[in-house]
């Protein structure tokens, strides 16, 4: 388990943000990635009413955001079958692909976190 040192947890986070980066797709705002992982991880049907709420910005901010994750293919909106004026945010195979290659760089830049702590500590103590 990855200690929660705030240096390491920001290494992560630098080594996560690096590979998305250099990966041969568009890059990500802090916000459409805030917005997709919101639509991804937390319990859903997502709105764009809720996940302003849940985020804590305008609803033309997430708009806005929600038209770049959907021209990237990672998010799709569909009108509510039982409210026409709402729209759900819907997950999609594109964006499934994009979190699941997000967690692998996570998880390398995790390992090798604590890969470094472990060596940092063997340092300490010889």
């Amino acid at each position: 388990m990855l200690d929660q040192n705030p240096d390491r947890l920001l290494h992560v986070l630098s080594e996560t943000v690096l590979a998305t980066v250099r990966r041969d797709s568009a890059d990500l705002t802090a916000r459409q990635l805030a917005v997709f992982l919101t639509s991804y991880l937390a319990k859903g049907p997502h709105t764009v009413r809720g996940l302003a709420a849940e985020l804590n910005v305008s609803k033309p901010a997430i708009t806005r955001a929600l038209d770049r994750l959907g021209k990237l293919g990672l998010t799709r909106r569909a009108t509510d079958p039982f409210d026409r004026r709402s729209v759900h945010v819907q997950q999609t195979p594109a964006g499934q692909t994009y979190l699941r290659d997000l967690k692998a760089a996570m998880s390398a830049a995790a390992g090798g976190a604590e890969t470094q702590a472990a060596a940092t500590a063997q340092a300490a103590v010889a």
